[in-house]
């Protein structure tokens, strides 16, 4: 298989009256979302080959008949949520360029505001076109498995999100082993929590059509409601989440399986931050014939390059383990000196190899050569590697123990985010004369530290129009002045310290 349009093929044969998608009180079949798809393929193939499609939607039906018919055009797709700042759409945009956009009538004034000088096209008016069977037979025949499949955006340290890009291959490598090792099957139901702009989702859309399995989207609205969430996994029979920890979490926090617990899950995959053990002992006492399996690795590596399930019988008094490679992936961690570690309890760099990793940064071949790099430990051929800026060690078992970062990226409510994006846009309001943004990881909180005359409400209400909501320090706090190292740098140690005052 070389084309990810096999996957949905071969699922609405096999399925063609089964409920594919559901969203809440919408659902559409197998073949009702194949053939949809063809027919917003066949109008994009008639225009482009292998180039981006941008997706204006938030999560739903149509954003993935949109991605879909992006795919069986041979393009790329990359989703831009509407409810981001007006500044990071221009950025994505800009990073983008492409020429055709896709949205709803939801989002028609905004479609207009930014993409004016673009092609746009309500998804409703493509999903009324025509079939053209020789437009789609005639792009799949040019495609190859490593042209991109879609763009991601992650944080950038210069103040500019960054578009990772991932082929076909990549998922397609990925998803056969991700399905097939933790045995998802086509009778399971996936609850979808990630937004369609996050990678967590990769795994929830293309392991439902891999499979044939029924994909619940849920609304984002639940998460903020524990017993309306809890009363949709029930009431759909949800088998499966693949679900970001903040999110567990949320449930746990508010005790939401004291009111009702989803006694069908049968397995819970998590990822995007450490998952803190007194949450995962609840979700497991409530549900006590549920697997569950601690997932790690960048947008880069497309989804995951590690894993650990859980052992009940374990007391897990360290760290959660982030597990050992997932079969066709190779991890390795490098010490400050780029030697490949072996030894237990020595930290250094995770690094991956394989076709697992992403095509790099879109028009970004600064940052895509500064971390996609030849492998140091292999001078004789041509062998990329990709560093993640995560530090790690071997425990006796040979499992990889995530420990931190290496620079100013952190992870944080499952996102991964450039500190140096924050301070940038803290610099960029004209009443701040010196900005430093910190990380608390045992509180999970998100300090802004500032020189400048602006109170920190204004300055709050002037980053929202700069950057999404979880980028927003969670305090910030005016300074006179900064604390400084010998060396004339902040002393960033010495300024986290200071926080409550």
């Amino acid at each position: 298989m070389y084309h990810v349009i096999d996957y949905l093929e071969i699922s609405s044969k096999r399925y063609k009256d089964k409920i594919a998608v559901i969203e809440e009180e919408k659902q559409i079949t197998y073949e009702d979302f194949c053939q949809a798809s063809k027919i917003v393929g066949s109008f994009i193939g008639k225009k482009l080959v292998n180039e981006p499609v941008i997706v204006f939607m938030d999560k739903g039906i149509d954003a993935l008949i949109s991605f879909f018919g992006s795919i069986y055009a041979s393009c790329f797709y990359t989703l831009i949520n509407p409810e981001l700042p007006e500044n990071r759409i221009l950025q994505m945009k800009e990073t983008i360029q492409a020429k055709i956009v896709i949205t709803n009538e939801e989002n028609q004034s905004l479609t207009s505001k930014y993409f004016s000088d673009l092609e746009v096209y309500q998804i409703s008016d493509l999903k009324q076109g025509v079939l053209d069977e020789d437009v789609l037979r005639r792009n799949y025949k040019k495609h190859i498995d490593t042209d991109p499949l879609y763009v991601n955006f992650t944080s950038g340290s210069t103040g500019v999100p960054k578009g990772v890009v991932i082929s076909h291959r990549s998922v397609i490598d990925f998803i056969d082993i991700f399905t097939k090792l933790f045995h998802f099957q086509e009778n399971d139901v996936i609850g979808n929590q990630a937004p369609f702009d996050f990678d967590v989702s990769v795994k929830d859309i293309f392991s439902a059509f891999k499979v044939g399995a029924t994909l619940v989207i849920i609304p984002k609205s639940y998460f903020s409601n524990p017993s309306l969430l809890l009363d949709y996994l029930c009431d759909h029979k949800v088998t499966t989440l693949t679900w970001a920890v903040s999110a567990l979490c949320l449930v746990t926090t508010f005790h939401g399986l004291d009111y009702r617990v989803p006694k069908t899950i049968q397995k819970i995959l998590f990822s995007g931050e450490v998952m803190p053990l007194k949450h995962l002992k609840i979700w497991m006492e409530h549900l006590p014939h549920t697997t569950f399996i601690n997932l790690y690795g960048p947008t880069e590596i497309t989804c995951n390059c590690l894993y650990h399930v859980i052992d009940r019988n374990r007391k897990y008094e360290d760290k959660i383990p982030v597990g050992k490679p997932f079969p066709n992936e190779r991890v390795l961690l490098l010490d400050s000196s780029d030697q490949e570690i072996h030894c237990p309890n020595v930290s250094g760099e995770i690094c991956v190899v394989g076709t697992a990793l992403g095509l790099g940064y879109y028009h970004n071949p600064e940052q895509t050569n500064a971390h996609f790099v030849q492998n140091p430990n292999q001078p004789n051929y041509i062998e990329y590697l990709y560093r993640t800026g995560d530090l790690g060690y071997y425990n006796e078992e040979e499992e990889i123990i995530f420990t931190g970062r290496k620079d100013f990226q952190i992870k944080y409510l499952g996102h991964r985010i450039e500190l140096e994006e924050i301070e940038k846009a803290m610099m960029d309001v004209e009443e701040v004369i010196r900005s430093c943004c910190l990380f608390d990881e045992k509180k999970a909180k998100l300090y802004g530290f500032y020189i400048g005359s602006i109170d920190k409400k204004e300055l709050h209400a002037k980053l929202k129009e700069s950057l999404p909501a979880f980028m927003i320090p969670t305090k910030l706090i005016p300074q006179e002045s900064f604390p400084m190292t010998k060396n004339g740098k902040i002393d960033r140690k010495k300024l986290l310290e200071s926080r409550e005052g």
